[in-house]
């Protein structure tokens, strides 16, 4: 179709968005200077902080960085901020942005390992509930030494393989020259078949969703605001966890409890089992790799379990900086694996750097709101009530805002609030250690309600297994819904009743010390 000049701005301005989603953007661009210079920079503020909240939760229509970053370009145009503020904030955050950029990198060389460790759960432990139980303690440990995002990127990986397997087979038969739309046979028993195997494909990958979630609130490294929350109290990796702890564990423990029983009792979606006719097909491509797997392929398996552990060792006893523990990651699977190639080290880089480049505009639309103190008022009003309630509001803002919006964004912005009102005396400085827990839990938590609240969910919801499993949206949250409301509930509860004496005995003991 001939397109006018005109119009072929209008078509290539957001590309395949919606229609009303790009008059949307254009309107918000419009509206944001006129009510900056006619109405309140103060209103103004509030408008774009909503504008780019309203980009994260459409983040299915169109990929924020393109429109939160034209909103963050116009707000410096106009004065809401400054590049000085912006370059401020990011050199303030150079470890979360090292972090996404080198770890997430050094982990994809390890995706071998991996993908080996979760291919031979699948295949050998039979039992549902124990299987599921595997999956998601697998991806909490996983995720508190390592990034979610790759963590749930590996375990779609695995999905995706054993699917593509299945559909291969089936597809292969003499008997099955029908075709349907999906690649199965026009069969009664193979569309059973294959409706439970999508059954049981997604309750995996919810557990395992949820798994990156329990053990990613426990460690400065599991997800990017952790780290940013970690930097602002001055908390080192040990100390983190043990902080966290009295709020992290009884919630460890009692998703643990709900995995459980949501596959017991078949709620929510759960609890189908692995088909017979499918486990068969499965292992013997697993016995045929295995007996293919050379030498050099056994060395790398081994190679980058000695990184994994070295991973480990270097994060626990913050034996240099997060991200460049990653790049050594980078530097020794690449070296003592074979991968020498530039384009090949390229690939590593592809899943980390558009999230990397969104988290600048984050620290944009921040350096927004501490010029305009947009959220000075709402800091006087939660430090009016007592320092228990302040810990619940807290949590349950962190946790509305980060289920609507993106738990990193929230963390930051709260974080950095939090750490202006310690530092004008508003609140003592063991106060605002707790306020950082509280945060950290807040943003983590509750946030597993939407695909929106947290990068691995949204990545889930976008990646090419989720229509060929039937994950819809809609059905993500229903299937997190008996985790959001535990979760919530437990963590609530430990923020307001467990957190404040626990971490008072521990200091009793010497294990932590509050700094001044």
């Amino acid at each position: 179709m001939d397109f006018s000049l005109k119009t072929a701005f209008l078509k290539n301005f957001l590309g395949n968005s919606p229609d009303w989603y790009k008059l949307a953007i254009i309107v918000f661009l419009i509206i944001n200077p006129i009510i900056f210079y006619f109405i309140s920079p103060f209103v103004a503020g509030w408008l774009l902080v909503v504008e780019f909240i309203f980009t994260l939760a459409m983040a299915l229509k169109c990929y924020p960085l393109q429109p939160g970053g034209l909103l963050a370009i116009e707000a410096v145009i106009i004065g809401m901020t400054t590049p000085a503020q912006i370059s401020h904030e990011i050199s303030n955050n150079l470890e979360v942005i090292l972090l996404l950029i080198f770890m997430v990198a050094g982990i994809y060389f390890m995706k071998q390992l991996l993908l080996f460790v979760f291919t031979k759960l699948l295949i050998n432990v039979r039992s549902k509930r124990i299987l599921s139980l595997a999956f998601c303690m697998a991806s909490a440990f996983l995720s508190a030494f390592l990034d979610a995002l790759t963590v749930i990127a590996v375990v779609i990986s695995v999905s995706i393989g054993f699917y593509s397997i299945y559909h291969q087979y089936a597809s292969n038969q003499p008997s099955n020259t029908d075709l349907q739309n999906d690649g199965f046979i026009n069969s009664a028993e193979q569309k059973q078949t294959l409706e439970q195997f999508r059954a049981f494909l997604r309750s995996l990958m919810m557990h395992a969703g949820i798994g990156t979630a329990l053990g990613g609130v426990m460690t400065m490294v599991g997800e990017p605001q952790n780290l940013i929350i970690a930097k602002h109290v001055n908390w080192d990796f040990i100390t983190f966890y043990i902080r966290m702890a009295p709020v992290t564990i009884p919630v460890f423990i009692c998703g643990l409890v709900v995995c459980f029983v949501v596959e017991k009792f078949k709620l929510f979606g759960y609890g189908a089992e692995l088909p017979d006719s499918v486990r068969q097909i499965l292992t013997k491509h697993d016995k045929k790799l295995t007996a293919k797997r050379t030498k050099r392929d056994l060395a790398q398996l081994v190679v980058q379990g000695l990184i994994g552990v070295w991973l480990i060792v270097a994060l626990a006893f913050h034996l240099a900086e997060v991200g460049l523990i990653g790049l050594s990651v980078i530097v020794l699977t690449t070296a003592f694996c074979g991968i020498t190639e530039e384009h090949a080290l390229g690939k590593a880089f592809e899943e980390a750097l558009p999230f990397t480049a969104l988290l600048t505009v984050f620290f944009s639309i921040v350096a927004v709101i501490i010029d305009q103190q947009l959220f000075t008022p709402f800091i006087q009003f939660v430090l009016q009530s007592s320092e228990s309630s302040q810990l619940s509001l807290f949590y349950l803002f962190n946790g509305l805002l980060s289920a609507v919006s993106d738990n990193v964004f929230v963390g930051t912005v709260y974080i950095t609030e939090a750490l202006k009102a310690a530092n004008e005396g508003l609140v003592s400085m063991e106060q605002y250690q707790f306020l950082a827990v509280a945060i950290n839990t807040g943003t983590n938590l509750p946030s597993v309600a939407t695909p929106n609240g947290q990068a691995a969910f949204l990545f889930l919801l976008t990646s090419a297994l989720s229509p060929l499993i039937r994950l819809s949206y809609g059905r993500m949250v229903w299937m997190a819904l008996p985790y959001t409301i535990v979760m919530t509930i437990v963590g609530l509860l430990g923020v307001e009743l467990w957190l404040v004496p626990i971490t008072h005995w521990m200091e009793s003991i010497g294990l932590i010390t509050f700094a001044q």
